[in-house]
């Protein structure tokens, strides 16, 4: 039998299954919505699989994944990839040892691929479409290198909420229901009044030892739909980004920085990493996946994960002990273009039309104790564009990001930029 006719075969037969346990997903495609297939797949027994794909020798299914992980590198057709970590624990296990992070491959695979750390060799470009009838913005990958497209695959979605004294951004893994009560919610956006200070919230805490600000009064949240028996949907600050005054009135571009409080400075050191990783765990994995499409023009593809990232993630300890510096952003200053008579940034050709709200963020180098010398050259890590965000068209936007952020909150901070700001501007 041929590799395709394996991978062929498999996929049929996970089709079969679909019917059987996870029949909502061709359903939803047909409907358009994906709010009650959450319910149903929450309320669906999981199912057992005892075909020959089950007890397929090791050796054999290794050799499978990877010639498919090698084959299927982008969507839709990593699909597939998707399709066979569903099939059973074994096809499970194997592509999780097989499919590395994107922090290593530099590809969007599972759902908790949005908040792992991006690529450190790259960049994973996408684009942010904005309606401003509904006051929505959906991010999707970029799936060619045309500025100016209409398909893509969709990752996450985010609604502006105005309320008295300050704006809130919802930030769900639907495309249509977007709401703080969906099982879909992985966090929010929340602004002061004047608009010049931000807080991106998480559903689930930073590693130990981050410096999180004391939590608020509304800290935790629980909802009636759904309540993880391993940890419990909150609301943790994990970063801020602020936006400097602007109280002469001077004309010129934003200043703004971020402090990624779930993000030790150490990260961008040599041997570096990002602590408190969300991990893929076995329930998560067989709850995951559903075939609706995430762009009108794409049909046929497999959608990130609607479960809860509170699934994903292990509990993790409230020590305060040992805390490390947080990572902060800064934006880098563009120069003064004499004959355009404009400020100019470098974006590599992914942003085409000026517009205050276009910035590349890199690290805020802050030198430690003792008196540096001006002859140090900042580390090559620190002088990386880690995410740059800028306009391509009426309503159409480019983000790109790379490690240590995740996709997750390279998201919050570029929609922190589409918030009016009469105090800096």
């Amino acid at each position: 039998m041929s590799f395709r006719s394996i991978v062929r075969d498999v996929r049929d037969g996970f089709g079969s299954l679909s019917r059987r346990s996870f029949d909502v997903r061709l359903s939803t495609h047909n409907r358009g919505k994906s709010q009650s297939s959450v319910h149903e797949l929450n309320d669906q027994p999981l199912v057992i699989q005892h075909s020959r794909w089950a007890s397929l020798p090791p050796e054999l299914l290794r050799d499978v994944i990877k010639r498919l992980e090698a084959s299927e590198t982008t969507w839709p057709s990593r699909k597939h990839v998707v399709a066979c970590a569903a099939v059973c624990r074994s096809w499970r296990e194997m592509c999780q040892e097989i499919v590395r992070s994107p922090e290593f491959c530099g590809k969007l695979t599972f759902p908790v691929s949005l908040k792992q750390p991006g690529p450190r060799d790259g960049t994973i470009q996408c684009f942010i479409k904005r309606d401003k009838s509904n006051l929505t913005y959906h991010l999707f990958l970029c799936l060619s290198p045309a500025l100016l497209v209409e398909n893509g695959k969709f990752l996450l979605s985010a609604k502006r909420n105005r309320r008295t004294t300050c704006t809130e951004y919802v930030i769900s893994m639907d495309a249509d229901n977007i709401s703080r009560s969906s099982n879909t919610y992985i966090g929010k956006l929340r602004s002061n009044f004047l608009g010049t200070k931000f807080i991106i919230y998480d559903t689930q805490p930073p590693y130990t030892g981050a410096m999180v600000p004391a939590p608020g009064r509304s800290s935790r949240r629980f909802y009636s739909k759904k309540v993880s028996p391993k940890v419990p949907s909150g609301s943790y600050n994990i970063a801020q980004v602020t936006y400097e005054l602007n109280v002469l009135g001077t004309r010129g571009p934003r200043r703004m920085h971020c402090s990624m409080h779930s993000i030790p400075a150490s990260a961008l050191d040599a041997g570096g990493i990002v602590p408190g990783q969300p991990e893929l765990l076995p329930r998560c994995l067989e709850d995951s996946f559903r075939s609706i499409s995430f762009s009108k023009r794409i049909d046929q593809s497999v959608e990130f994960s609607s479960s809860r990232f509170s699934d994903i993630v292990g509990a993790r300890d409230d020590d305060d002990e040992g805390k490390e510096r947080p990572l902060v952003l800064r934006n880098k200053a563009p120069r003064w273009h004499e004959q355009l008579q404009c400020w100019c940034l470098n974006f590599r050709g992914r942003v085409t039309v000026a517009s205050v709200k276009n910035f590349q963020l890199i690290a805020a180098t802050q030198p430690p104790a003792g008196a540096p010398t001006p002859s140090q050259p900042a580390p090559p890590e620190h002088d990386k564009v880690i995410l740059q965000f800028g306009k391509v068209g009426k309503d159409m936007f480019t983000m790109d990001y790379r490690y240590p952020l995740s996709a997750f909150q390279a998201f919050a901070i570029c929609l922190s930029s589409f918030d009016t700001k009469l105090a800096c501007e």
